[in-house]
């Protein structure tokens, strides 16, 4: 069956069968850890309706985001990009002209071939990221990077720093199934994520597990709306999350909560780190933490006495200078008490290392020269403005296509950012479904589709399915995929791989039976493959996966990056976080709005009324003793630069946090600069990762 040909597909009529819809199965893109199955109302050829979760995968359990459900919304905007356009005016200004699809192409090799012939294959970077998560739309932009030697790719925006915490102990990139915790857990512990605006099934779980009899902890600095859930809320500082870990192992050591028979059996050095964090009590961690040393106690006993303790690890507490040592000495805890002997117990923070998937074809891994530099995407400020180290000594970088990710808005430093998008020597294509920030500066637009006008097939962090998706309608005007980018790229550069002559169906196809795994229609039709490990390897009670089976409370630090040596040996606070001072006594945490997804759906009316304008939430004694109300214009800034945004005093913050939701668009700051204009680019320890939630700032009133 041709993978265009729903003739046969697994689809049923709606209810009234005479008003023509009909409903086909398809997975949502935009958030890798849910990764939800829909079910999507075709209304025509070319317009759906609602969409809804699917009952077919057991983790969705027909739940979906109120932003996914309103995406006829995004995917019929009258603002979609439906033509190439070609840059006319200066650039950022938006001035723009049609241009044919062979013309633009055409512009854009020859820019490349150009350039490259001036300064070598490595000043050109194909840059990407996550506005698809599907494996051959989104990946297939570093075939063309290792045929044609462009400058590599190192990914930091977002799991970097938590990978490699998470890992350094367990040692792959699994855990428990959430799906436990619905029977089993009597504790679920939602740790450094907002699962209410970023992951909505973990709270269905959640919720029906508490509605049982669970108890739900939420740590987080601030009161989210998942906070407002729990039956306890600890208020951190932010990047204080491994003190808090520290101080609460102190407690279950000395009041007798270590199962001391685990901890033989399955881990490196339980009589060291026994004697570590005795010299860690709470009082220690209630200095560092801001937290009352009488609630770290009564967490960490709730947490001894647990029979089924269950941690949900989520990325935001490791988005820090610190952060890769904070999720370490998270993932410790349920070592320390043997909780992942019990269903129910354990933790998660990502399933992905579990899938068999081989991406050689869509990647092209056999054409990777690992003499070429590799640069790194969170630095795109610096690299951008001809910082040297960024560069890593090579050319400057003269030529970007952009995918799926809008870094005008979304990048750290963004005053570089833009500065460097303003080089007259700097030629960018930007292949887009609205004409976004980045493509406003743009020298070529191309117009893109959206996740149901094509092919493509997911892997999931949160849950163990694979799922392969059909396209679902038919896409407006002259919206290509990425795959037809790139191929089409490909012949006018002279890049060869046999990637670029094949469909998007039989790259999959190829892929998933070199895995092993199911062929791309029988997972189709299947609603996906479902590749749960069981319950004693997800437990790790056949072993970590290291080669002496055992968890690693001593990670080997530099095995992950230079800086590894500069790391603490234990779990302990690992101090190179931006501290406040007295120049800028704020710590702001640029947290994900509940409507928007980084910089997608910001587009869209709904997700615009709902969250009103950009906000920082302050904690109403800081409000109080700056004389600043509810509503009131503020700056806030530090030596990278500024934006303004209104006041809103908020209780469930220490004094000190000041929290701003949402990837706003630029536009919508009085300054035309967002929120990252004061965050950082620099990386994190040991070997990068972007670090948003660690940035120290002044606040001043404005009249």
């Amino acid at each position: 069956m041709s993978p265009d040909d729903h003739s046969h597909a697994p689809a049923t009529r709606a209810k009234g069968a005479e008003t023509g819809i009909t409903i086909v199965p398809s997975v949502c893109p935009h958030d890798c850890t849910s990764t939800c199955a829909l079910e999507v109302e075709r209304l025509s050829p070319t317009r759906i309706g609602r969409v809804r979760g699917s009952q077919r995968n057991s983790y969705t359990a027909g739940v979906i985001c109120e932003k996914v459900a309103r995406y006829a919304e995004r995917i019929h905007h009258p603002d979609r990009l439906t033509k190439p356009l070609r840059r006319v005016g200066p650039k950022g200004s938006r001035q723009f002209a049609e241009i044919s699809w062979s013309d633009a192409l055409d512009i854009v090799a020859e820019q490349f071939i150009a350039k490259a012939r001036q300064y070598g294959s490595e000043t050109i970077w194909p840059y990407y990221y996550a506005g698809t998560m599907g494996l051959v739309q989104r990946d297939g932009i570093n075939r063309l990077r290792h045929a044609m030697k462009y400058s590599r790719w190192f990914s930091t925006i977002c799991v970097a720093l938590s990978d490699t915490g998470w890992i350094a102990g367990v040692g792959a990139k699994r855990g428990a199934d959430l799906r436990e915790i619905d029977d089993h857990s009597d504790l679920v512990v939602i740790w450094g994520g907002n699962p209410v605006n970023t992951q909505v099934n973990v709270m269905t779980h959640a919720m029906r597990a508490r509605k049982r009899g669970a108890k739900l902890v939420v740590i987080d600095p601030y009161r989210t709306g998942t906070a407002e859930q729990a039956d306890m809320h600890l208020a951190v500082r932010p990047g204080t999350d491994g003190a808090l870990a520290v101080g609460v192992m102190h407690v279950l050591f000395k009041e007798g909560y270590a199962d001391w028979d685990y901890l033989h059996r399955y881990t490196d050095a339980p009589d060291e780190l026994a004697a570590h964090v005795a010299q860690r009590p709470p009082e220690w961690a209630a200095a560092i933490t801001g937290l009352p040393v009488e609630e770290i106690v009564s967490f960490a006993r709730l947490y001894g006495q647990a029979k089924a303790a269950f941690i949900r690890c989520h990325h935001g507490f490791s988005r820090s200078r610190n952060g890769a040592a904070n999720m370490h000495a998270v993932t410790c805890l349920p070592a320390v008490t043997g909780a992942w002997k019990a269903k129910g117990g354990g933790a998660l923070y990502g399933h992905t290392g579990m899938y068999p998937i081989s991406k050689s074809l869509i990647e092209g891994h056999d054409l990777i020269d690992p003499s070429i530099r590799e640069l790194d995407q969170s630095r795109l400020g610096p690299i951008l403005t001809g910082d040297r180290e960024a560069l890593k000594n090579g050319p400057p970088v003269t030529g970007l296509l952009i995918q799926n990710t809008n870094p005008a808005m979304v990048c750290p430093e963004l005053e570089l950012v833009h500065k460097g998008f303003k080089r007259e020597d700097l030629f960018t294509c930007v292949h887009e479904q609205f004409l976004t920030e980045t493509a406003a500066y743009a020298d070529i637009v191309l117009p893109a589709t959206m996740f149901l006008e094509h092919d493509d097939f997911y892997t999931a962090s949160g849950h163990t399915y694979f799922q392969v998706t059909k396209k679902v309608v038919e896409a407006p005007g002259e919206c290509r995929e990425n795959h037809y980018v790139i191929s089409e790229l490909a012949k006018r550069l002279g890049a060869t791989h046999r990637g670029f002559e094949m469909t998007v169906w039989e790259i999959m196809d190829e892929s998933l039976k070199a895995s092993g795994m199911w062929d791309a229609e029988t997972n189709w039709r299947s609603g996906g493959q479902d590749f749960h490990l069981g319950f004693e390897t997800s437990h790790f009670l056949d072993g970590f996966a290291w080669p002496d089976k055992k968890f690693r409370f001593k990670p080997d630090w530099s095995a992950y990056g230079p800086r590894g040596r500069d790391m603490p040996s234990l779990p302990d606070h690992f101090d190179v976080i931006d501290n406040a001072t007295t120049d800028k006594p704020f710590r702001l945490v640029a947290a994900p709005a509940r409507t928007f997804l980084n910089s997608t759906f910001t587009e869209t009316p709904s997700s615009q009324k709902r969250e009103v304008r950009p906000t920082a939430m302050m904690n109403p004694e800081d409000c109080a003793a700056m004389a600043i109300a509810d509503g009131d214009r503020v700056e806030l800034g530090n030596e990278r630069g500024s934006t303004i945004v209104h006041a809103k005093p908020k209780a469930g913050q220490q004094r000190g946090v000041v929290v701003v939701e949402g990837i706003w668009p630029n536009r919508n700051f009085e300054t035309g600069i967002g929120i990252n204009a004061v965050t950082s680019a620099d990386p994190g320890w040991p070997n990068g990762g972007a670090v948003f939630h660690d940035t120290a700032v002044w606040i001043r009133k404005l009249p």
